[in-house]
């Protein structure tokens, strides 16, 4: 691939085949997000009605739970196949999964009412835990693709576009999956067009013509124990990369209030489906602009600073969050912790591109997907959790002055990442 020196934002955008992912990409996390959206309103609502609040507190964290386990199984797994068979495949056999997943939910919504009048909310937690078990091995194989498609000199760039894409999929996918939720009553509609979007996200990686890179005669014979504990101790004895997936992990494990916001939505701040959507989306507005702004200036010098201060940045706003009544200044506070979190996004994204070189690419991300899903799943288990026993609103405190405290312990022990450049 010819060396390419970034001259503007846009320069990766050039590419076709990276604009054909980018935009597959986007359009498959639209439908993610409309279906998690549902999803999670949907459950609060049915256990809501039998259980009362403190139960459906519970039953969200659950939810987080149900696509952790089978995520956390598979997803070294998942690593090692995207380093020793054909990525793209991967990625195709993984959406197509997923529109399986999109279809049981919607018939869990029609014609399989007695499934959910019999086993409560289980079947639908069980349909969640096969999308995590698909995210086990799509994510691995998709961010190692991405590195193909495009030169090293533009992995920057192409950081900042892919957490673009990744929120703008984020932005509009709450907000519509809540708005046709509040207007139907019924969740069946979300998930066909949801199963629609994957469709097309599939249609849109069958354009993309670079192939997938083959791995070597001796990275076909290592046997899978070998390989993935090669993948984990290339991680663990890299300082830059420990330390950006670390941080970002106990940050948003315990400073993540997305899991509770049906709770918020409906006890605290008077809105329905409708501002669930807008509250789910608030966070991905303020990433993209934050994206918009590093596609444009991007971070070189004084990184680990500057991830260390969005960190407590991402903290504070979601302590105001917590203590808000106000729908607008939570939206606002919801969009400042997207704001503050993308800058850890690109810097994480960079920092595993240019640290890894292309044989352990998929081993490495699927140790970079373990600590996110972590944080995001895991988390979310943690918030339900904690709103169940401490209640809602000391809850999601609690998490925001533990990032702070996270933010202190890295600044004071990891001196290395304080004086990261890139």
């Amino acid at each position: 691939m010819s060396q390419i020196k970034q001259n503007s934002a846009y320069d990766v955008l050039k590419i076709p085949d990276f604009r054909h992912f980018i935009i597959a990409r986007t359009v498959l996390m639209f439908g993610i997000n409309m279906l998690a959206t549902v999803v999670a309103w949907q459950v609060f609502d049915i256990v809501f009605k039998q259980s009362g609040e403190k139960s459906a507190n519970y039953a969200l964290g659950l939810i987080g739970l149900s696509e952790f386990i089978p995520f956390i199984i598979v997803t070294l797994i998942g690593g090692y196949v995207a380093d020793i068979f054909d990525r793209k495949k991967i990625i195709k056999y993984c959406i197509s999964f997923y529109v399986l997943c999109a279809i049981s939910l919607w018939y869990l919504s029609t014609k399989g009412h007695h499934w959910v009048d019999t086993f409560g909310v289980l079947p639908i937690y069980f349909v969640i835990g096969c999308s995590g078990f698909m995210r086990g091995f799509l994510g691995p194989a998709q961010s190692s693709y991405q590195a193909q498609l495009i030169p090293k000199e533009l992995f920057g760039n192409a950081a900042t576009w892919s957490t673009m894409s990744w929120h703008l999929g984020s932005v509009g996918g709450p907000a519509i999956g809540g708005l046709i939720y509040a207007i139907t009553h019924s969740p069946s509609v979300v998930y066909k067009i949801v199963a629609g979007l994957a469709l097309l996200g599939l249609i849109l990686f069958f354009l993309i013509k670079t192939p997938s890179s083959r791995p070597s005669k001796a990275q076909s014979q290592e046997g899978l124990f070998k390989s993935v504990q090669s993948g984990l101790q290339f991680v663990f004895k890299n300082p830059m990369l420990l330390g950006a997936l670390s941080l970002d992990m106990f940050a948003v494990l315990f400073g993540g209030a997305v899991a509770m916001l049906p709770s918020f939505a409906k006890l605290i701040l008077n809105a329905g489906p409708e501002g669930l959507g807008l509250l789910r989306a608030a966070p991905a507005v303020g990433a993209i602009t934050m994206a918009a702004i590093l596609a444009h200036y991007p971070i070189t010098k004084h990184a680990g600073k500057i991830l260390l201060a969005a960190v407590a940045g991402f903290g504070i706003c979601t302590i105001l969050f917590a203590i808000s009544t106000n729908f607008y200044f939570s939206l606002l506070m919801l969009a400042g912790t997207g704001f503050f979190d993308d800058v850890s996004m690109v810097i994480r994204g960079t920092i595993v591109q240019l640290f890894t070189p292309d044989e352990m690419r998929g081993r490495v991300s699927s140790v970079n997907s373990l600590f996110i899903g972590s944080s995001n799943e895991l988390g979310a288990y943690e918030s339900g959790l904690a709103a169940s026993g401490m209640g809602l609103v000391p809850s999601v405190l609690f998490g925001g002055f533990m990032t702070l405290l996270v933010v202190c312990i890295t600044w004071l022990k990891a001196p290395q990442m304080k004086n990261l450049d890139l």
